[in-house]
């Protein structure tokens, strides 16, 4: 099973996003693990890749399944781990092979175009305390079929 791991920067009530070229989607900067990588260090490494700043006050936010499928036959599955930042040092790229990053309102999450699964975790990354774990199963042009959130909060 693949595992992947983003982060989403916020700072000044905005975050740092990714539009990538094929559907013109907003994603939170990140990418596969490697093999023996913790995925604190992964989301760390991919987003310094794919930015050229540095996050800071780093916290895990969420844990994803990720379905795709045909019917009742899944095709594909993987792991998603979302974390936030609280602030970023450097100027990020303006675009990479990856995509073109830009600094939006965070209010923007609500309404650019992105896989509604994303919608869900950047959000709750963004404006929630705690930890949200779920499910999201699509189809294979990534309509949601369906989610399953769940949330908690330490005491």
């Amino acid at each position: 099973m693949q595992r992947i791991a983003n982060l989403l920067a916020v700072q000044h009530g905005q975050v740092l996003l990714l539009q990538k070229p094929r559907r013109g989607w907003y994603v939170a900067p990140g990418g596969k693990m490697e093999l023996g990588e913790s995925i604190y260090d992964s989301a760390i490494r991919e987003f310094k890749e794919e930015t050229n700043v540095t996050p800071k006050h780093v916290h895990l936010k969420g844990v994803y399944t990720m379905v795709i499928k045909d019917g009742d036959r899944v095709l594909d599955e993987w792991m998603l781990y979302t974390f936030v930042a609280h602030g970023v040092e450097g100027t990020p790229f303006e675009e990479t092979r990856e995509g073109k990053l830009a600094w939006h309102p965070l209010e923007s999450l609500n309404d650019l175009p992105m896989a509604q699964g994303d919608r869900t975790n950047l959000l709750f990354a963004a404006l929630n305390k705690g930890m949200q774990y779920g499910t999201f199963e699509y189809t294979e042009e990534f309509e949601l079929l369906s989610e399953n959130i769940q949330t908690s909060i330490e005491q």
